[in-house]
């Protein structure tokens, strides 16, 4: 078994962050690692004898597009391993038509974005924001019953927008509960509902009738507003909508004037922007939690990716089939 010469590219804190001293060290002999550095951008000749040798890059968030220009440079490379998600920043046609593999973290990565999803699920149908709110406000006995009648997660529909690897990872999560849980996704075939143990069900249907209803759609041209303004008033009263995917597949301007009426809350992770004007409503308003887009990967989490490409390039170098590959035709469907 031949060695496989591998090398960084992403931003030098990403690195820094997802691959540690300690975890280059602990490289095992078939992985060799060109630079301890990163490589940050490609036009450097130091990046240009870094490429010249290596067979596998291991990218990262900010790792620079690899142009045609730039696979010139490393006639060696026979694959692209990413310890994110999404590849479509740095992987193009060049790529593909050079017929080098690709791989993703992006299994791994739906695995916080799952839990911080269930996290909210079960504190919005408990309440548990709005009645840590009152508690706060009165210091007195809240009337529990009298103001949330339905309140609790036993037979809740839970409706997951989008069967992707998060929205089914979100969905595993789910099993251990007495929910019943509809999914919306064009490409979700009858036998994979199945599989999942889920419902498919249209858009509307599955907005009309939820108590929760939790996007994982990926973001495409195709996918902008998929949640606008008609979709928004469909949202039966007191149901809370939480987003982890991205702000560009929700009409934003209609989620607030429908927060505004009053009977839905939100758990917003991610908007558009990404920072909102400091007097922006939903800073405010009571009946929305909004988080600094947390839910991926973070902290200890990185190390999950980390691994995973680390996994990957070890497969790469015995002849094994990656296990995250990823072919270009999957793009079409997917962040």
């Amino acid at each position: 078994m031949a060695a496989l010469n591998i090398a960084l590219a992403m931003a030098q804190d990403v690195a820094e962050r997802m691959f540690p001293a300690e975890r280059l060290a602990a490289l095992g002999p078939e992985l060799v690692l060109l630079s301890p550095r990163p490589l940050v951008d490609f036009a450097s000749p130091q990046a240009a004898a870094v490429l010249a040798r290596t067979d596998a890059l291991v990218t990262g968030w900010g790792c620079p597009p690899l142009t045609a220009q730039v696979l010139a440079l490393a006639p060696n490379l026979r694959f692209v391993l990413h310890a994110a998600g999404s590849v479509r920043a740095h992987v193009g046609d060049a790529v593909w038509d050079r017929g080098i593999r690709v791989s993703t973290a992006a299994a791994a990565n739906a695995i916080p974005v799952a839990e911080y999803t269930l996290a909210m699920i079960l504190l919005a149908n408990k309440k548990v924001l709005q009645l840590a709110a009152a508690l706060k406000s009165t210091r007195n006995v809240v009337p529990l019953d009298e103001l949330y009648p339905s309140m609790g997660n036993y037979g809740q529909r839970i409706g997951v927008v989008g069967a992707s690897k998060i929205g089914r990872a979100v969905i595993g999560l789910l099993k251990p509960f007495a929910f019943d849980v509809v999914v919306f996704d064009p490409f979700l075939s009858g036998a994979d509902a199945a599989e999942l143990e889920v419902t498919a069900v249209g858009l509307d249907e599955l907005l009309s009738t939820s108590d929760i209803v939790s996007l994982h759609a990926p973001d495409l041209p195709e996918t902008r507003h998929l949640i606008d303004a008609r979709g928004l008033s469909l949202l039966r009263p007191g149901a809370t909508f939480i987003n982890t995917s991205r702000g560009a597949l929700v009409d934003q301007d209609a989620l607030v004037r429908r927060i505004q009426r009053g009977d839905l809350y939100a758990v917003l992770d991610v908007t558009t922007p990404e920072l909102l004007d400091p007097d922006h409503p939903f800073y405010d308003h009571p009946n929305v939690l909004l988080t600094p887009h947390v839910a991926g990967s973070l902290g200890v989490e990185l190390a999950r990716l980390a691994d995973t490409a680390l996994a990957e390039a070890g497969r790469a170098a015995r002849g094994e089939e990656l296990l995250y590959g990823l072919n270009e035709n999957a793009l079409g469907r997917t962040a």
